[in-house]
């Protein structure tokens, strides 16, 4: 299997070069204050998704952003799943818990343009009440919108007020201050192989993320238990200069009852689905592209731990 040999390549890098970091970092603060942007500067390219709902996405990622000399899992503050009733299930809780319960580092984002305050309520709801307090960096975003004394004053403010490591004013938007934030969380994180294979993002990020849109689109749209039963794969993605881009998607459930909700009457249920994830996919990939979207039928999918590494749930991303 391909992803195998990924990973054992993965490996390999890293007995050949030791000195490799890689971990997971924690990215909180209360929205619009600029952590997509941020994690886009940071990555060189477009690839964040914000969400409001945390159950729609099985990996929180924001980005992942990778050199050769490192890798960092940036995640967005999860959503618990309460009750756990299949392997898939406790293997994505096993996911969200080595991202965040146990991350590396906590970055935190603030928006300079308001006044100062705490933070406790931000790194409570990312991070919970852990035994060990981990790195934090307060980033202080936004440093573009007001003068450089009131930058100082509020600098002030935060290491005088605020328990964190350190603090670095950045502006997000034109990636002013966004290296000093890397070489802060590449000092915190741990010398190992990288998670997930580096062409993830630097070659083929685009099909992880049509993946996450269609995932978000079968929540928004539908309800109940479904969703949770529908595992999404980009099956093939062709980028055709003279032509729309093609991209094949199968959506896979585990009985036929749900194959048949998700078609609805005269497939219209499916065609809504695949009308507002081709907008979203367009919108992200800032270009038009033919989707076609197929359901199929694995029995208890859920319950096979080979199929569920196979599509990336024991702690890899799958790049079918």
């Amino acid at each position: 299997m391909a992803l195998l040999d990924d990973y054992e390549l993965e490996e390999l890098d890293f007995a050949s070069n030791p000195n490799h970091r890689s971990g997971y970092v924690a990215v909180l603060g209360k929205p619009n204050v600029g952590k997509s942007t941020l994690a886009n500067q940071m990555i060189g390219q477009k690839l964040s998704i914000v969400t409001d709902k945390p159950q729609t996405t099985r990996h929180r990622i924001l980005g992942i952003c990778s050199g050769p000399e490192y890798q960092m899992i940036l995640y967005d503050t999860p959503g618990v799943i309460e009750k756990k009733m299949h392997k898939l299930d406790s293997m994505m809780m096993k996911n969200v818990r080595s991202a965040t319960i146990n991350a590396d580092c906590v970055v935190v984002l603030v928006d300079a343009c308001k006044e100062p305050q705490k933070i406790d309520e931000v790194l409570e709801e990312g991070v919970g009440n852990l035994k060990d307090k981990l790195p934090t960096l307060l980033v202080l975003n936004k440093k573009d919108l007001i003068k450089p004394g009131e930058i100082a004053k509020k600098l002030e403010w935060y290491e005088k007020f605020i328990d964190v490591d350190e603090v670095i004013p950045v502006s997000a938007k034109y990636g002013q201050g966004v290296d000093d934030v890397k070489d802060w969380i590449l000092s915190k994180l741990p010398l190992g192989p990288a998670y997930y294979p580096k062409d993830i993002v630097s070659e083929h990020p685009e099909r992880f993320f049509v993946g996450e849109i269609v995932r978000e689109k079968i929540f928004m749209q539908y309800r109940n238990e479904v969703p949770y039963a529908c595992q999404v794969n980009v099956v093939s993605y062709k980028t055709r200069p003279t032509a729309k881009d093609f991209i094949q998607v199968e959506i896979v459930v585990e009985k036929n009852s749900q194959k048949i909700i998700l078609i609805g009457k005269e497939g219209k249920a499916l065609k809504l689905l695949a009308t507002a994830a081709r907008l979203d996919i367009e919108d992200f990939l800032q270009k038009k592209v033919f989707l076609e979207v197929e359901v199929k039928v694995k029995e208890n999918w859920r319950q096979d731990e080979g199929l569920l590494k196979y599509y990336g749930y024991g702690g890899q991303i799958q790049a079918l």
